[in-house]
């Protein structure tokens, strides 16, 4: 996907922030499988500006259930595709984001963070691909990627460019145990190394098959262009429909990324919340010299965060939902709810919550919920054990 052709300025990219953040701007956009959706008769939401399927008819447990059991296919195409390019262009990505990409080389993904430089709070957290030392692919999240482009755009160095591929391509995720199997039988590269791509042919156009996702399990995301990504869902229902494959919803997409600990921004991080608090000082390298945010993270570090992301798993029946509150006591609120759901696979609630870094990390807490303080233990993430790295 090296494709200089969309080079997008600081002062265009802002004009697109009504749709693709949706303050205010234009309709939703829709995603090129949005009919495709419509015959599966899905349930659409507002997400990101996109009007995306939230879940099919069969429901967010089952679709859940067949990504943990066997396979399942998302339509993510809402997520930003951003190519830096140009002479330097790894070199500055590497000093703009927080984890260190020259880790890593060409065919291999990298999950980072976009701080803001001087408060160390997070823009954002997305994929980097490494393709070569000058074009590095940037998959961020909906609502955020115009302000990514925005930040890249506005310091990056002369030669060096920012290119919006949103309305140029789509992504296809498929996700769970039998992924591989799906993938073989449209000829597409599987069972490369986890964080890892490969570029291929489909339809005499070329795909990107990235072995990432947002679930837990095994299994790959697609990057493909527009005009194919219709054949491309067509043929991959096709191809897993021995192998129990079914189509999901941001419903699932949801309830499998809680289970697993994943952050989603807008909930679990913000501009107020830091990589140190989110537990996500992996994602960071350290050692660099620079990157957005450093010196304020290096301070809170040293410090200590005054809060820190903790798993809540409910003793009871009660299910918790973002913006309920959670205390050490009746008497005692200390914070709320970020995320929260029901585990189809733990058959119980679970949630997270920036609790305050003073509480004992094996204390029960209290969640608001209606009219009931249910109690809940802190646990460590992630709720669930998953096939997510396994080769």
């Amino acid at each position: 996907m090296v494709d200089d052709t969309a080079d997008v300025s600081a002062p265009a990219i802002a004009e697109e922030a009504g749709a693709a953040a949706g303050a205010g701007g234009p309709a939703l956009l829709q995603s090129p499988l949005h009919d495709r959706h419509v015959a599966l008769g899905a349930k659409f939401a507002a997400f990101g500006g996109w009007s995306m399927p939230l879940e099919y008819p069969s429901g967010v447990v089952k679709e859940h259930t067949a990504v943990r059991e066997a396979v399942g296919v998302f339509d993510v195409s809402h997520l930003g595709k951003l190519m830096v390019t140009g002479p330097g262009a790894a070199a500055y990505v590497n000093l703009a984001l927080t984890n260190d990409l020259g880790r890593i080389r060409h065919g291999k993904a990298q999950y980072t963070l976009c701080c803001d430089a001087e408060t160390g709070g997070i823009v954002d957290d997305l994929i980097a691909y490494f393709h070569d030392d000058e074009h590095v692919l940037l998959v961020p999240n909906a609502a955020n990627s115009v302000e990514v482009a925005r930040r890249l755009a506005a310091q990056a160095p002369s030669g060096v460019k920012v290119l919006d591929h949103h309305r140029q391509y789509a992504v296809l995720a498929v996700q769970g145990t039998r992924s591989d199997e799906v993938l073989d039988a449209l000829g597409l590269p599987s069972g490369h190394e986890y964080m890892s791509f490969q570029e291929a042919e489909f339809e005499d156009t070329g795909v990107v098959v990235c072995r990432t996702g947002y679930t837990g399990e095994r299994g790959y995301e697609l990057i493909a262009r527009n005009e194919v990504a219709g054949t491309l869902w067509d043929r991959l229902l096709d191809a897993g429909r021995s192998l129990g494959i079914a189509p999901c919803g941001l419903g699932a997409r949801d309830t499998l990324r809680t289970e697993m600990g994943y952050p989603l921004h807008g909930q679990d991080i913000t501009l107020d919340v830091t990589p140190n608090q989110a537990r996500l000082g992996w994602a960071v390298g350290w050692k660099k010299d620079a990157f957005w945010g450093r010196d304020a993270l290096v301070r809170e570090k040293e410090a200590g965060p005054r809060r820190l992301l903790r798993g809540l798993l409910a003793l009871e029946r009660g299910i918790p939902r973002p913006g309920m509150i959670v205390s050490l006591t009746a008497d005692v609120p200390l914070c709320e709810i970020t995320s929260g759901t029901f585990s189809p696979t733990l058959r119980k609630g679970i949630g997270m919550a920036l609790v305050p870094s003073f509480v004992d990390p094996e204390a029960e807490l209290g969640v608001q919920i209606r009219t009931r303080r249910e109690i809940f233990s802190s646990t460590k993430l992630p709720f669930v054990d998953t096939s997510v790295r396994e080769s």
